[in-house]
C-alpha cells in the first residue's frame, strides 16, 4: 500500500510550538509520529486522532503490536487515512478542511505519549490571465486596461501589475488598482481579481502589460503579455519633400504630410503657393514637370484642424548660359573679338575654358587677333551637380606674310635646306623658284615649309606664299660651296693674320740687309720677293680650294703658312749672320 502512495511536498516547521507539515492541495500527506523516531519493537499501541472544533477530538485509526491497522474513522476521513511502517499517518486527497492538528498517541509499556502535528494546505492558482482587455488606450484618460484573475488558491493570491517587467503602483492619478477575493463555499479556495485602470502615454505604444503573483509554495506565476493601441490626437505635423537631388526643371516632386496622431490622419490640405488642394485618403501630393516658377513655400495642414500646419521651401535648380558669338566665327587678323557669356542660375556658378581640349587659365580675350588664336573654344559652367557647355570655332583669316627665310647645311654635307616660315589663313600655298624635296606643317595659322636642294651654281632662291587674301615673296642667295660664310670668314682671318706675319719677316730682312748687308742686297731682295709671292699664291689657292676640299681647308692653310714663316725666319737669321761676318 505504501509503495503506491504519491508523496509530494512535506515541509516540517515549528508552528506555535508544534511540528507543522505543509502539503499541497490534493496531494497525499505523510504526517510523522514523533518526527519518525518511533521504533516498532518498543510500541505496543499507536493511535492517530485529530482535533475537532470546541476542543473535541476524533479517532482515525489504531495499530496494536502484531495486529493489523484498524480504521475507526467514520466521517470525512473514512477511506482517506492509513499508516506507514514508521507509524506516520498517510492522508490522501488533502483538502483545506485538513488544516488542523493531528495527534499521534503512543503506548510503550506503562508510558503513554502524544505527539501533535499541525497541518497546513497550500494551493497555487492554475494560472493568471488578463481578461476584459480594453480595445485601445487614450493618452491622458484613465481607462480600464483589464482584469487579472488568480483562481482557486490558498492562501489568496496577491496580484501585481507590471509594465515592461516593472511593477505598477497605484498613485490615484494615472494608475488605479482595485483587488477583490472570493472564497468557494465548497472547496474553501480563494479567487483573487485585480482590475487595472491606466492613463496611457505616447511611450506606451509598444509597452507590454502583465500581471503576476508570488505564492508561498511553488514560486511566481506570470500572465501572458498584452499590448494595447494607444490613441492620441495629432500634436505635430511635418511636410516632407521627396525629389531628386538636385531638383531640376522637368523633374517631379512629391509633397508628403506626416502627422504623429494615432490613428494617423489620412486626409490633408496642401497649400500650393496660394492654391488649396484637398487630398482624401492619402498623405501625398505630386507636382509633375516642375519649372523654376515652382520654387517657393509649400504647406500642408489637417482638414479637421487647419491651424495645425507645416511648411517647406522647394527650390528648383536651373542653369542657363548664352555665349555670344558662338558657332563658326571667321575673323581677320588684327581685328578684335568681343565675347559675352550670360549666366542665369539659381545659385553660384563656376566657369572654366578650354581651347582644343586644353584647359585655359582664364577667359580668353581677343583685343587683336593673331593666327595662333584660331581653334575650338569651349566654356563649361557648373553649379553643384549641374553643368552647361557652349563653344565656338574661331578661324582667323588674312594675307600670308613670310616671317623668316633661312638656310642651313644638310646632314650629309651635299644638300642645302631652305626654310620658309610664314603666317596666314586660310593655309597659304608655298612655292619655290627651284625644285627640291619639300615638307611642311600648318599649326595655328603658321606654316613652316622646307625644301632640300643641291645647287649646281650660285643662285638666288625665292619663296612665295599665297592664299585668297594676298601673297608675299622673299629671296635668299645660295652658293655651291659646301661651307657657309662663317667658315670662309674664319679661313680668311687666319690667312690675313699669317700674311701680316710674312710681311713683318720680309721687312725685317730688308731692314737688316739695308743697314748691314749691302753686298748681298740683290740676293736678299730676291728671297723676300719669293717669300711674299709664295704667300700670296697660297692665300688665293686656299681661298679657292675651300669650296672644293672635303676637309677643313683653313686648318691646312694655317699649317702651310706657318711652315713658310719658319723658312722666312731662317732667312732672317742667315741674313743677320752674314751681316755679322761682314762686319
Amino acid at each position: 500500500m505504501h509503495s503506491v502512495i504519491h508523496k509530494r511536498l512535506a515541509i516540517y516547521v515549528l508552528f506555535l510550538g508544534l511540528e507543522t507539515v505543509v502539503g499541497q492541495y490534493g496531494d497525499t500527506l505523510e504526517i510523522p509520529c514523533n518526527n519518525g523516531a518511533m521504533k516498532a519493537e518498543d510500541v505496543l499501541i499507536t493511535k492517530w486522532k485529530y482535533n475537532k472544533e470546541e476542543g473535541l477530538s476524533g479517532d482515525l485509526l489504531v495499530k496494536q503490536t502484531h495486529k493489523n491497522i484498524t480504521i475507526i474513522a467514520t466521517n470525512e476521513y473514512k477511506g482517506r487515512v492509513s499508516m506507514a511502517a514508521n507509524s506516520s499517518l498517510l492522508l490522501s486527497a488533502a483538502k483545506l478542511t485538513d488544516q488542523r492538528v493531528f495527534i499521534c498517541m503512543v503506548v510503550t509499556g506503562a508510558d503513554i505519549a502524544e505527539y501533535p502535528v499541525n497541518v497546513v494546505i497550500y494551493k497555487m492558482p492554475p494560472g493568471l490571465e488578463i481578461s476584459d482587455k480594453a480595445e485601445e488606450l487614450e493618452i491622458g484618460k484613465l481607462t480600464k486596461l483589464g482584469k487579472c484573475v488568480a483562481q482557486d488558491a490558498n492562501p489568496a493570491a496577491n496580484i501585481t501589475w507590471l509594465k515592461n517587467n516593472e511593477p505598477l503602483v497605484a498613485d490615484g492619478k494615472g494608475i488605479s488598482i482595485q483587488a477583490s477575493v472570493q472564497v468557494d463555499p465548497v472547496t474553501g479556495l480563494s479567487t483573487t481579481s485585480s482590475t487595472l485602470e491606466y492613463s496611457a502615454e505616447k511611450e506606451d505604444t509598444d509597452a507590454q502589460f502583465t500581471c503576476s503573483t508570488q505564492h508561498a509554495v511553488g514560486g511566481e506565476l506570470v500572465s501572458a503579455a498584452a499590448t494595447f493601441t494607444i490613441t492620441y490626437s495629432t500634436e505635430n505635423i511635418v511636410l516632407q519633400v521627396i525629389a531628386q537631388d538636385p531638383l531640376v526643371e522637368g523633374d517631379n516632386v512629391t509633397l508628403k504630410c506626416v502627422a504623429d496622431g494615432n490613428p494617423a490622419p489620412i486626409s490633408f490640405n496642401f497649400h500650393l503657393k496660394g492654391d488649396l488642394v484637398k487630398v482624401e485618403n492619402a498623405d501625398t501630393y505630386t507636382i509633375t514637370d516642375v519649372s523654376r516658377d515652382t520654387t517657393g513655400e509649400y504647406k500642408c495642414s489637417l482638414i479637421d484642424n487647419p491651424t495645425l500646419e507645416a511648411s517647406k521651401d522647394v527650390t528648383v535648380n536651373y542653369l542657363d548660359i548664352n555665349l555670344s558669338p558662338s558657332g563658326n566665327i571667321l575673323k581677320s587678323a588684327d581685328e578684335a573679338l568681343n565675347l559675352t557669356l550670360q549666366i542665369d542660375a539659381s545659385g553660384e556658378s563656376m566657369v572654366s575654358w578650354t581651347k582644343d581640349n586644353v584647359k585655359l587659365d582664364k577667359e580668353p580675350k581677343f583685343a587683336k587677333l593673331t593666327y595662333s588664336d584660331s581653334g575650338r573654344y569651349e566654356c563649361k559652367v557648373t553649379m553643384g551637380h549641374l553643368s552647361r557647355k557652349a563653344s565656338f570655332e574661331l578661324l582667323v583669316k588674312g594675307a600670308p606674310v613670310i616671317r623668316q627665310l633661312s638656310k642651313r647645311r644638310g646632314e650629309d654635307g651635299q644638300h642645302k635646306v631652305l626654310i620658309c616660315e610664314a603666317e596666314g589663313s586660310p593655309k597659304p600655298a608655298v612655292s619655290w623658284s627651284v625644285n627640291g624635296t619639300s615638307e611642311s606643317a600648318f599649326i595655328n595659322g603658321k606654316i613652316t615649309h622646307k625644301i632640300r636642294v643641291v645647287p649646281s651654281a650660285n643662285l638666288t632662291v625665292s619663296c612665295t606664299v599665297i592664299n585668297e587674301f594676298g601673297t608675299d615673296t622673299r629671296s635668299i642667295n645660295v652658293s655651291t660651296c659646301k661651307y657657309e660664310v662663317a667658315d670662309l670668314n674664319r679661313s680668311l682671318i687666319c690667312i690675313i693674320w699669317w700674311w701680316f706675319a710674312f710681311a713683318k719677316v720680309t721687312v725685317n730682312v730688308l731692314n737688316c740687309h739695308h743697314c748691314h748687308c749691302q753686298n748681298r742686297r740683290m740676293h736678299l731682295a730676291l728671297c723676300t720677293l719669293l717669300s711674299r709671292s709664295v704667300t700670296i699664291i697660297l692665300c688665293f689657292l686656299a681661298y679657292s680650294f675651300l669650296c672644293v676640299w672635303d676637309t677643313h681647308t683653313w686648318l691646312s692653310v694655317c699649317v702651310y703658312v706657318g711652315m713658310l714663316d719658319l723658312i722666312c725666319s731662317l732667312f732672317e737669321v742667315l741674313a743677320c749672320k752674314s751681316r755679322i761676318e761682314v762686319e
